[in-house]
């Protein structure tokens, strides 16, 4: 079976570009080659787009390989495939990971569990609904990474065809 996704790079310093095309690389099996351009929403920093094909979990891969990287943003976005839903991981430096589960229309769906927990952590007056519901649709990571996320578009598409 074959997942496809996207891999945002939003911001990275130009020394870190080669280890991410390194990192992606060996996660697909296949050597990576990012075309680099300049962030303008961050200056001095670069931003990249590889539209990847590969085995359900590969979006995963890539953002466990690049999780501990302190001065990289970046999304890692997976398709849903017959028997996985589809994911999206956000990364910023100051907040770290975000998962979330994407359903057919593209909203993000909240297991239950997680409600339950949110709800019960705000009965105890530990935190607010509202703020636990935010950090679960990941509105942090979102208010981060949008200045980045506009500043790529018209971003030039490549495709990648992970070994299988």
């Amino acid at each position: 079976m074959t997942a496809r996704g996207v891999f945002y790079v939003h911001s990275a310093p130009p020394a870190l570009s080669p280890h991410i095309e390194w990192a992606a690389a060996g996660v697909l099996g296949v050597p990576v080659s990012l075309e680099w351009a300049d962030q303008p929403a961050a200056p001095g920093t670069l931003r990249a787009e590889l539209h990847w094909e590969g085995k359900p979990g590969t979006a995963a891969g890539i953002t466990s390989a690049l999780r501990n990287w302190k001065l990289a943003r970046f999304e890692c976005t997976e398709d849903p495939t017959p028997g996985c839903d589809g994911v999206r991981y956000s990364f910023t430096p100051s907040l770290g990971v975000f998962t979330g589960v994407i359903g057919a229309n593209g909203d993000i769906m909240i297991p239950e569990d997680r409600l339950r927990s949110v709800m019960a952590g705000a009965a105890l007056g530990k935190t607010t609904l509202e703020a636990e519901l935010d950090r679960l649709l990941g509105t942090p990571w979102d208010n981060e990474l949008e200045p980045f996320r506009r500043a790529g578009d018209g971003a030039p598409v490549r495709w990648l065809h992970a070994a299988v």
